[in-house]
C-alpha cells in the first residue's frame, strides 16, 4: 500500500475509535512528516484525499481539523439493540463518498453505454481489471474465463438449473449450508444431498464415497469462513477436495464471498489447485454493500458457452453502472485502500470476541469455534437448550438478537443446536457484555 494511503487510514481510524474527536485539530504536515518518517507533500496528498471524502477540513492560516461525526453516537444512543444476528456489513466503514465519486466518474465515463444493452458476459474494460484483481488472490483466469453476474444468488441459480457434462443432476452441499441455495434447489425440484461440515472441516472418505457413487454434477463449498459456522478449512482439506473433483468428474462450485478478509498469506482457494475443475466465485456484497449486485464468475472452458446462454437469457447483461463502478474503485486503488481499513476494524471486533467466548463459555457441554478471521463464528448448544426461547428471553430482557441456523439444512439432516454469531453490526467496545450476557442466560437454562 502506498505511504499516503497508510496515513490516511491511520488518522481516519483515530477519528474512528474516538482518539481524535470531531472539531480536533490535526498535526501539522511537518509533525505527521517527521513522525512516519514521510515527505511532507505524502502528508499533503493523504489530507487533501481525506478533505475530498470529507473526513478533515482546512482552515487558512490554521490548519486540518477532524469533521465532527455523529453517525456512529447516534446510533449507539439511539439503538441499544445488540445484533448478533446480521451478515450486513457495517454501514459506518462503507466509503460513500468515495464510491460516490466512482460512481459519478462512470456515468460520465460510461455514458454512451448506458443507453445501449451490454453483453452477457460483462464490461470488457471491468472483465481486464479482473485479471489482475483475481490475481492477488491466486485465481488465474483469461477474461474469457470470466462472468459478471447479478449478484452471487444469480450465478448459483443459474449453475444449479443449466445442465453439465455428463448428464449429471445432484448439487452436493456441505450441512449446514448457505440457505438461499437450499430454498433455491427445493423450488426448482433439483435433487440436492449433503454432507456434515462441522468446525474440523468434513470426511473426506464419505466425499469420495460420494463423489464415486454418486450422481454429484457439483459441489457447492465455502472453504473459507463458513458460512453459518465462520470456519475454515485447512489447506491440506483443500488440495484433497480438488484432487477428488479431479479423479471423479465432479465440479467444484468455490464459494469465496469472504476472500477479502483473508489474513493469511498462504491461505488459497481450491481452484489454485484444480481450476479445471472449479466455479470460483467471488462477492462485494461484503466489503462495499449488498445492493451493488455484482458478482463475479470465474469458469472452466466446459462450462462457459452454456452458462453464457443461460445468463443472456436470464437477464441480458448485468447492471452496467454498477459494473464501471466497481472498475473504477478497483483501479484507482481505493478498494484496496478501503479493504485494509474494513479489514483491521473487523479484526480487532473479532479478537474481542474469541477473547469473550474463552473468558464466559465455562460449561464442558457448550462448545464455541475459535476462528482466526472473517467476521462471524458459532456456538453449539446441548439439545436440551430450547433455542427459540433462549432468543426470545434475550431480547426482551437485554436487547440482543440472536438467531439459529435451521433454515441452512436440507430437510434430510439433523439440525444441530448452533448459534452464528456475527460482529459486523455489534460496536467493538459492546461485544464482551454482549457475550457475558448470551452465556448469563445460557446458564440459567443449564441450572433449570
Amino acid at each position: 500500500m502506498n505511504k499516503y494511503a497508510e496515513l490516511m487510514n491511520e488518522i481516519e481510524r483515530r477519528i474512528e475509535d474516538g482518539s481524535i474527536r470531531g472539531g480536533q485539530k490535526l498535526p501539522s504536515i511537518r509533525d505527521l512528516s517527521d513522525r512516519y518518517g514521510c515527505s511532507k507533500s505524502t502528508v499533503v496528498r493523504a489530507y487533501a484525499e481525506l478533505e475530498k471524502r470529507h473526513v478533515v477540513y482546512s482552515v487558512p492560516q490554521s490548519g486540518y481539523y477532524a469533521v465532527l461525526k455523529r453517525v456512529e453516537a447516534d446510533r449507539r444512543t439511539e439503538t441499544p439493540v445488540l445484533d448478533f444476528s446480521s451478515p450486513a456489513p457495517d454501514p459506518e466503514l462503507f466509503p460513500y463518498l468515495d464510491f460516490q465519486h466512482c460512481l459519478n466518474k462512470a456515468i460520465d465515463t460510461y455514458r454512451h453505454h448506458l443507453f445501449t444493452y451490454g453483453t452477457s458476459q460483462g464490461l470488457p474494460s471491468l472483465l481486464a481489471v479482473l485479471v489482475k484483481h483475481l490475481a492477488d488472490y491466486q485465481v488465474f483466469a483469461r477474461p474469457g474465463q470470466i462472468a459478471i453476474s447479478s449478484g452471487v444468488q444469480q450465478a448459483l441459480s443459474i449453475l444449479s438449473t443449466m445442465p453439465f457434462p455428463g448428464g449429471r443432476r445432484t448439487v452436493l452441499l456441505e450441512q449446514p449450508s448457505y440457505r438461499i441455495l437450499i430454498e433455491l434447489l427445493g423450488l426448482h425440484g433439483i435433487p440436492a444431498q449433503g454432507i456434515v461440515r462441522t468446525e474440523n472441516g468434513i470426511d473426506l472418505d464419505e466425499l469420495e464415497r460420494l463423489f464415486r457413487t454418486g450422481d454429484i454434477k457439483m459441489f457447492y463449498t465455502i472453504p473459507r469462513f463458513h458460512n453459518p459456522l465462520g470456519t475454515s478449512y485447512a489447506e491440506k482439506t483443500k488440495k484433497a477436495i480438488a484432487e477428488l473433483a479431479e479423479r471423479y468428474g465432479v465440479y467444484i462450485v468455490e464459494d469465496d464471498y469472504l476472500a477479502d478478509l483473508e489474513t493469511d498469506s498462504k491461505s488459497d482457494p481450491i481452484h489454485a489447485y484444480a481450476p479445471s475443475r472449479v466455479v470460483y466465485l467471488k462477492s462485494y456484497s461484503k466489503m462495499l454493500f449488498p445492493g451493488l449486485r455484482v458478482g463475479v464468475v470465474v469458469l472452466p472452458p466446459e462450462l462457459q458457452e452454456t452458462f453464457a446462454l443461460y445468463k443472456r437469457l436470464s437477464d441480458i447483461d448485468s447492471s452496467m453502472l454498477s459494473q464501471a463502478a466497481l472498475e473504477i474503485y478497483i483501479r484507482s486503488g481505493m478498494f484496496e485502500r478501503r479493504k485494509q481499513a474494513i479489514l483491521a476494524s473487523y479484526r480487532e471486533r473479532l479478537a474481542r470476541l474469541n477473547e469473550a467466548l474463552d473468558a464466559c463459555n465455562d460449561t464442558k457441554d457448550v462448545r464455541h469455534a475459535r476462528v482466526r478471521a472473517g467476521v462471524h463464528t458459532h456456538i453449539e448448544l446441548p439439545g436440551r437448550v430450547h433455542l427459540p426461547t433462549l432468543f426470545d428471553r434475550l431480547y426482551r430482557q437485554k436487547r440482543i438478537v440472536l438467531k439459529g441456523i435451521d433454515a441452512g439444512y436440507l430437510a434430510s439432516f439433523e439440525k444441530r443446536p448452533i448459534v452464528k454469531l456475527s460482529i459486523t453490526q455489534v460496536a467493538e467496545d459492546r461485544i464482551a457484555d454482549g457475550v457475558a450476557a448470551i452465556f448469563d442466560e445460557i446458564r440459567k437454562f443449564k441450572s433449570r
